[in-house]
């Protein structure tokens, strides 16, 4: 049901940003809004009230009978740099086919459904994710107002050129009694689901970063009068360093963790001189805190001996370091009992990614579920999922919403499903 309605969708919002590289729609940019306003307007035709709150995220409402606190679905319709269709769109556009298909049939619910569209939730732009579900949940810091993306552009400026003001952010933060939960879906970017010949998975947490640079010194010299045994090259010293990150996460693999050297910056950077110092941006992410301090404390050890045998020096500095999420037991059942009721056979994995849910985990009891990306490609314009794929997604989603917002068919209505609230 509805699966040509959210292909025109998606082929409609996606035309917002598209390029002959993918899709750009990076945060605060007038493409983002673009975007958000012509779901809002879809939003208003299916009878919903649609708000935008200070940090720019908007919600959309269908009310509930009475007034009680909403489930709440959500995503973002942000890009990365030459980014795909279905990251984050997939998950907005899910809970307005959810809503359509309560109107065509009439079912009422007890509590207001909500969706959600988070401003800013990829960190390409300004290097730090989930921005505007950060403020919502109360996890936003006044620091973010000095964040600049690669063309120098403050955090601060951009919201300005957006029509909104930095200093109301913290204005955007909802009461824990605003929302019964949250749900989001999601594309997988990962392999684990076509691996496995699933078609759903249920997220049991959300891994997290630590995030470190490395920066190792050596000496700027001539490429061609410097000799072999008298070089403190910053680089090859680097290389030694990132194939140690590399080993460590292998041995800690039990433990689904994952380390990644992202970003490699050399000075200064000539082909004829001798590298003089190197800078490492490392990625390390587990849901398993103590096999994640493993993997930093191996490559500072690995930094001591590189530091004797090539006479260099090697600096960490801590970037940040953020707790892994467990998402709620609760809304993992319902999850469950929606896919036994479809006859799914769901996977539970462990999310190497973060998204949206993992702030709003923090205040409300909330959940995610994935469906697969086309050989786990994500953040790409070649992305894609199947059409049969969001529609399960979205079925399965839908009966874990009408559970939760307690749903019935309207009196005298026949045919359908009755989705009367399933055991707490």
């Amino acid at each position: 049901m509805g699966t040509e309605r959210v292909q025109t969708w998606l082929k409609e919002i996606n035309s917002i940003g598209a390029s002959d590289n993918g899709v750009n729609r990076l945060a605060y940019t007038k493409e983002e809004s673009k975007a958000i306003a012509l779901f809002s307007s879809w939003c208003e035709k299916e009878g919903m009230t649609v708000s935008e709150d200070s940090a720019g995220n908007v919600i959309a409402r269908r009310n509930g009978t009475e007034d009680l606190a909403s489930v709440a679905i959500g995503s973002h319709l942000d890009t990365v740099y030459s980014g795909g269709c279905f990251d984050g769109t997939i998950g907005v556009l899910a809970g307005l086919e959810i809503v359509s298909r309560l109107n065509e049939r009439k079912i009422q619910t007890k509590h207001p459904v909500d969706i959600i569209v988070f401003r800013s939730e990829e960190s390409s732009r300004f290097g730090v994710s989930t921005i505007g579900s950060k403020w919502m949940a109360g996890e936003g810091s006044s620091s973010m107002g000095s964040l600049t993306d690669r063309d120098g552009i403050r955090l601060e400026d951009a919201v300005k050129e957006a029509g909104l003001s930095f200093s109301r952010f913290p204005k955007a933060e909802k009461k824990v009694q605003d929302f019964k939960a949250f749900l989001e879906m999601h594309i997988e970017q990962g392999p684990a689901l076509e691996d496995e010949n699933r078609s759903i998975a249920i997220a049991c947490s959300i891994a997290a970063p630590l995030r470190v640079r490395a920066t190792i010194t050596g000496k700027a010299s001539h490429s061609g009068t410097t000799s072999m045994d008298t070089r403190k090259d910053a680089l090859t010293g680097a290389s030694e360093l990132i194939l140690a990150l590399e080993k460590a996460a292998r041995k800690e693999k039990e433990h689904g963790t994952v380390a990644t050297a992202g970003s490699i910056k050399t000075h200064p950077g000539a082909m004829n001189v001798v590298p003089g110092e190197c800078v490492i941006d490392i990625d390390i992410r587990s849901s398993d805190v103590r096999s994640r301090k493993k993997v930093l404390r191996s490559i500072q050890h690995k930094a001591k001996k590189i530091e004797q045998t090539r006479k260099l020096f090697v600096r960490f500095e801590s970037l940040s370091e953020e707790d892994p999420v467990p998402l709620s037991d609760v809304i993992k059942k319902k999850f469950e009992a929606a896919c036994r009721e479809l006859d799914i056979s769901p996977l539970k994995i462990v999310s190497g990614a973060g998204h949206d849910v993992m702030n709003m985990a923090k205040k409300w009891p909330s959940g995610l579920i994935f469906v697969p990306s086309v050989n786990g490609l994500s953040h790409h314009p070649d992305e894609y999922t199947r059409k049969a794929d969001i529609t399960l997604g979205v079925d399965v989603l839908e009966h874990t919403v009408l559970s939760l917002a307690e749903g019935t068919l309207s009196p005298g209505q026949k045919g359908g499903v009755n989705y009367e609230a399933a055991p707490s």
